[in-house]
């Protein structure tokens, strides 16, 4: 046992040596290895974060949303459909809500205008995110004015500030009373824009939204399951059309694999024949030279992984943000909860260190079982 540990550092120290020798090659190849796993490695972990931030903010999520669809599109749901549906079995609550869009031509931004019915959202005052505070340089206590469908002039007082933490959510935000919602977009009394439905038995949503969608055919029940399934898809497509862009540095790196499997150098192939003429066994030359594979490709897996962590989890990923999050004037700025898939990080190991790894030790197979003279000759 102690002359197999003893063999094997001996053969490593010679490894290493080996590769300073070849300092500027091994450090291009490393530099080019890391890219292409920091790349790889950096849009898992955001891909993973943003799947989990979105799973968590949907467990507060109504149970279901009911819809009204005018020629296939959404409308404005009659407010009498809530008393109907909460008579139905197995529903104990039926909400509904006033939520729309606002085009703020001085920034080109649009908001999400959302009547509650909070103390801080009384008429005249208003609750907005930090992300609009922002863009219109808005603290407590200042004016934030706006302009309704009618041209006529809507003045709030900014009451509360979404602390910067709920950004993913509240970036774009504005909290206002339902007279001031109505007066804004000269919304039709006794209507909605939708309902949040809340069922007892989860079991049961599929049933009550069959009861639902057959007591009013022009309703469209959505389910929170059907949401959160959405969403993650809505990011698995993102994720997917940016890894399209880093195709061509796993082309490179594929086509760089399969070049170093088919053949050495002639200085590789006699530095070989020299090991065999000193007595080196063939077995000892394949474990100098998957040693330095894995020298090579750890290294490269191991500073990646921690470069795409702090670029993902520290630096808020400034690579992939805006093409994951999507596009806006105002974008949500958080800081990423830590998010590590083991079976994915196994994945990526095997798809970069394994194949590397067995592309140096499969041509120097080869060039260990000839003759030395013949290596040396090369």
């Amino acid at each position: 046992m102690k002359r197999a540990v003893e063999r094997h550092l001996n053969i490593l120290e010679f490894t290493l040596a080996s590769l300073l020798r070849r300092r500027a090659k091994n450090l291009s190849l490393l530099a080019m290895y890391l890219l292409v796993i920091f790349m790889l490695a950096s849009l898992l972990f955001f891909v993973s974060a943003l799947k989990r931030e979105a799973a968590i903010i949907l467990n507060d999520a109504p149970d279901m949303i009911v819809q009204r669809l005018m020629a296939g599109r959404q409308d404005l749901i009659p407010a009498g459909y809530a008393a109907e549906i909460a008579a139905i079995r197995g529903v104990t609550a039926v909400r509904p809500r006033l939520w729309g869009y606002y085009y703020d031509a001085l920034n080109g931004a649009n908001y999400t205008i959302i009547a509650g019915d909070a103390p801080t959202s009384a008429p005249g005052r208003a609750t907005v995110g930090a992300g609009v505070a922002k863009a219109r340089n808005l603290a407590v206590g200042d004016l934030l004015p706006l302009t309704s469908y009618d041209r006529a002039p809507v003045m709030l007082e900014i009451g509360t500030i979404f602390p910067s933490g709920s950004d993913l959510v509240a970036a774009d935000l504005i909290v206002v009373s339902s007279a001031d919602f109505h007066q804004l977009f000269n919304f039709p009394g006794g209507q909605a824009t939708d309902l949040a439905v809340t069922v007892r038995n989860p079991r049961e949503l599929p049933t009550v939204a069959a009861k639902i969608a057959s007591q009013f055919p022009d309703s469209r029940p959505i389910l929170k399951s059907e949401i959160q399934r959405t969403y993650q898809s809505i990011f698995d497509w993102r994720g997917g059309m940016t890894l399209i862009v880093l195709v061509s540095s796993l082309l490179s790196f594929i086509i760089f694999s399969w070049d170093k499997a088919t053949g050495l150098s002639a200085e590789e192939r006699k530095e070989i024949g020299i090991l065999k003429s000193i007595g080196w066994e063939t077995s000892d030359v394949l474990l100098l030279k998957f040693w330095e594979g894995i020298a090579v490709s750890l290294t490269a897996f191991l500073l990646g992984t921690v470069l795409a962590y702090g670029h993902v989890f520290f630096l808020s990923a400034p690579l992939f943000a805006q093409a994951l999050k999507g596009w806006s004037v105002i974008y949500p700025r958080f800081q990423l909860v830590p998010v590590v898939d083991a079976y994915q990080l196994a994945l990526l190991f095997f798809l970069t260190v394994v194949p590397y790894t067995t592309a140096t030790v499969i041509p120097c197979w080869r060039a260990a079982t000839i003759d030395p003279d013949a290596a040396m000759r090369y």
